[in-house]
Protein backbone atom coordinates (compact mmCIF):
# COMPACT_ATOMS: atom_id res chain seq x y z
CA UNK A 1 0.00 0.00 0.00
CA UNK A 2 0.98 3.81 -0.83
CA UNK A 3 -0.75 5.36 1.80
CA UNK A 4 -2.65 5.20 5.15
CA UNK A 5 -4.92 2.03 5.93
CA UNK A 6 -7.77 3.69 8.62
CA UNK A 7 -7.89 0.82 11.42
CA UNK A 8 -10.52 3.02 13.23
CA UNK A 9 -12.41 6.50 13.57
CA UNK A 10 -9.52 8.24 14.93
CA UNK A 11 -6.07 5.64 14.17
CA UNK A 12 -4.32 5.40 10.57
CA UNK A 13 -1.55 3.18 10.08
CA UNK A 14 0.93 3.05 7.05
CA UNK A 15 3.45 -0.14 6.40
CA UNK A 16 7.19 1.58 4.66
CA UNK A 17 8.25 -2.00 2.94
CA UNK A 18 7.02 -0.88 -0.19
CA UNK A 19 9.20 2.90 0.12
CA UNK A 20 11.87 1.65 2.11
CA UNK A 21 12.04 -1.61 2.78
CA UNK A 22 14.66 -2.99 5.04
CA UNK A 23 16.23 0.57 5.42
CA UNK A 24 13.07 2.56 7.58
CA UNK A 25 15.22 4.23 9.73
CA UNK A 26 17.19 6.33 7.15
CA UNK A 27 13.63 8.08 6.73
CA UNK A 28 14.53 10.40 8.98
CA UNK A 29 12.05 13.26 9.30
CA UNK A 30 8.06 13.66 8.83
CA UNK A 31 6.23 16.79 6.97
CA UNK A 32 3.01 17.22 8.40
CA UNK A 33 0.39 19.53 7.99
CA UNK A 34 -3.54 20.15 8.18
CA UNK A 35 -5.17 21.66 5.45
CA UNK A 36 -7.57 23.13 7.74
CA UNK A 37 -6.63 24.23 11.16
CA UNK A 38 -10.77 23.70 11.67
CA UNK A 39 -10.35 20.07 10.92
CA UNK A 40 -9.84 19.15 14.48
CA UNK A 41 -11.71 20.29 17.16
CA UNK A 42 -9.69 23.02 19.88
CA UNK A 43 -8.73 20.26 22.31
CA UNK A 44 -7.83 17.88 19.73
CA UNK A 45 -4.39 16.95 18.05
CA UNK A 46 -3.02 14.66 15.42
CA UNK A 47 0.04 12.87 16.83
CA UNK A 48 2.35 10.51 14.81
CA UNK A 49 3.84 7.67 15.73
CA UNK A 50 6.65 4.62 14.72
CA UNK A 51 7.17 1.38 14.99
CA UNK A 52 10.61 -0.38 14.12
CA UNK A 53 9.63 -3.86 13.28
CA UNK A 54 8.32 -5.95 16.35
CA UNK A 55 8.39 -2.76 18.63
CA UNK A 56 5.78 -1.16 20.22
CA UNK A 57 4.97 2.18 18.72
CA UNK A 58 6.66 5.54 19.98
CA UNK A 59 5.37 9.06 20.23
CA UNK A 60 7.12 11.54 17.76
CA UNK A 61 4.95 14.68 17.86
CA UNK A 62 1.53 16.00 16.91
CA UNK A 63 0.12 18.67 14.72
CA UNK A 64 -3.27 20.87 16.01
CA UNK A 65 -4.92 24.17 15.82
CA UNK A 66 -2.11 26.11 17.63
CA UNK A 67 0.52 24.56 15.60
CA UNK A 68 -1.05 23.28 12.68
CA UNK A 69 2.26 21.97 10.64
CA UNK A 70 5.71 20.55 11.76
CA UNK A 71 9.11 18.75 10.55
CA UNK A 72 9.13 15.91 13.28
CA UNK A 73 11.93 13.95 13.94
CA UNK A 74 11.69 10.35 13.42
CA UNK A 75 13.30 8.97 16.68
CA UNK A 76 12.87 4.51 15.98
CA UNK A 77 12.83 2.49 18.49
CA UNK A 78 15.00 -0.79 18.26
CA UNK A 79 13.90 -3.80 16.52
CA UNK A 80 11.91 -6.13 19.11
CA UNK A 81 12.27 -9.41 20.00
CA UNK A 82 9.45 -10.61 18.60
CA UNK A 83 11.54 -10.95 15.24
CA UNK A 84 13.10 -14.25 16.59
CA UNK A 85 9.64 -15.74 17.74
CA UNK A 86 8.08 -15.91 14.59
CA UNK A 87 7.83 -18.74 11.85
CA UNK A 88 9.44 -18.86 8.99
CA UNK A 89 6.12 -19.01 6.88
CA UNK A 90 4.96 -15.98 8.97
CA UNK A 91 5.26 -12.34 6.85
CA UNK A 92 7.64 -10.36 8.06
CA UNK A 93 7.36 -7.56 10.68
CA UNK A 94 7.48 -4.08 9.17
CA UNK A 95 7.87 -0.48 9.84
CA UNK A 96 5.30 1.75 10.41
CA UNK A 97 3.96 5.44 10.69
CA UNK A 98 0.76 5.70 12.83
CA UNK A 99 -1.11 8.38 13.42
CA UNK A 100 -3.91 8.71 16.01
CA UNK A 101 -6.64 11.79 17.14
CA UNK A 102 -6.05 12.44 20.66
CA UNK A 103 -6.83 14.70 23.31
CA UNK A 104 -4.45 17.61 23.18
CA UNK A 105 -3.57 17.72 26.86
CA UNK A 106 -2.85 13.96 27.35
CA UNK A 107 0.48 14.77 24.92
CA UNK A 108 3.64 15.96 26.02
CA UNK A 109 3.87 20.05 24.94
CA UNK A 110 6.89 19.81 23.17
CA UNK A 111 7.11 18.17 19.89
CA UNK A 112 10.12 14.80 20.79
CA UNK A 113 11.89 14.59 17.87
CA UNK A 114 12.59 18.61 17.63
CA UNK A 115 12.98 18.08 22.02
CA UNK A 116 16.12 16.13 21.25
CA UNK A 117 17.42 18.07 18.68
CA UNK A 118 17.73 21.13 20.66
CA UNK A 119 19.08 19.10 23.69
CA UNK A 120 21.90 17.70 21.08
CA UNK A 121 22.83 21.52 19.73
CA UNK A 122 22.61 22.67 23.31
CA UNK A 123 25.06 19.69 24.19
CA UNK A 124 27.66 20.74 21.58
CA UNK A 125 27.58 24.34 22.21
CA UNK A 126 28.09 23.82 25.71
CA UNK A 127 30.82 21.26 24.87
Amino acid sequence: ASSFTQIDPTHWVMSLDSFVGESYDQVKELCIFLLNEFSLPPDKALAVYVQSPGSEFQYCGAVHRSCPSTVLALLWPNPGGQMQLMSSEAPPLSAKIGLAVEDLISLPAVNVGRQQQFETLAMKVGE
